[in-house]
């Protein structure tokens, strides 16, 4: 797979080089959904991130970088190893193609690799599906939870947020490139696929029936399970909701009224995947 522009040239060019005033301008159009669906490319900012992709051969397209320090250097040197180019730009450049206040000091211009529900582990027994799930920020910690707590996919409807919106990237903090995620997925067929593999279906819902530590205290967290999330405002629709096998609450014990969507599915996939590991 094409990695790029590479070459045996001393990697990079000088800050306000032709060649990197013309890079940034293509890699700025990535701020643009329509460009990167377009190019199938997509932009990773900060060390974290960008040492992620850098771990999957051929994801990372070309590097835009600020002067060298403690933190980059490194990046920089597997980059280097692996023929991808970087272009030194100075931070105000490198500010075109953000969306932070205060960037991190790189950024890489990655391919999208899009997952598939045929390619998951037969050994697989914990999953996310997402639906109408907009906030970008809120879906970029999603992914990070599951991948933290041992997830082995999350799944994204046709009508939730783009993976590649450079907030998503941003709040999953690398763990984009870490575990498969699906996208433009039809719910009712996703839930039925994994049904037919012996999962359970559980929705996470306010108003549940079954609360999430009764479940876990009989045992029933244990076997191959799918967390159903809904939309950040409204919650799963009922429409959605009945779809599952159990609509399942967690408990507040304080005054609080409710949790947000990506604390949420932090409590159920540790619950879980605590479970499945006893």
């Amino acid at each position: 797979m094409s990695t790029g522009e590479s070459s045996t040239e001393p990697i990079g060019d000088r800050p306000g080089s032709s060649r990197s005033v013309g890079r940034l301008r293509s890699a700025r159009r990535l701020l643009q959904r329509k460009q990167r669906l377009a190019t199938g490319l997509f932009l990773a900012e900060g060390p974290q991130a960008v040492r992620e992709a850098l771990s999957e051969p051929g994801r990372v397209r070309e590097l835009f970088h600020v002067a060298d320090n403690d933190r980059i250097e490194p990046l920089l040197a597997t980059a280097r190893s692996a023929g991808v180019r970087a272009y030194q730009v100075t931070a105000a450049e490198l500010a075109r193609i953000t969306e932070t206040q205060h960037p991190q000091g790189i950024v890489a211009v990655c391919e999208a690799r899009e997952g598939s529900l045929d390619e998951l582990s037969a050994d697989a027994k914990l999953v996310v599906v997402c639906a109408q799930v907009r906030d970008p920020g809120n879906a970029g910690t999603v992914i990070r939870c599951a991948d933290a707590f041992g997830a082995d996919a999350v799944v994204l409807t046709a009508d939730s947020v783009e993976v590649t919106n450079p907030k998503v990237v941003r709040a999953s903090v690398g763990s984009v490139f870490h575990l498969p995620v699906i996208t433009g997925a039809h719910l009712a067929n996703t839930l039925d696929f994994f049904r037919d593999k012996g999962f359970q279906v559980l929705a996470a819902d306010g108003g549940g029936a079954d609360s999430l530590d009764e479940l876990a205290a009989r045992g029933e967290l244990d076997r191959p399970t799918v967390w159903l999330m809904g939309n950040e405002a409204w919650g799963l629709p009922p429409e959605h909701a009945v779809l599952a096998d159990r609509q399942v609450s967690v408990p507040i014990f304080g005054r609080a009224e409710s949790l947000n969507l990506a604390t949420a599915a932090a409590v159920c996939l540790y619950a879980t995947a605590t479970a499945q590991r006893s």
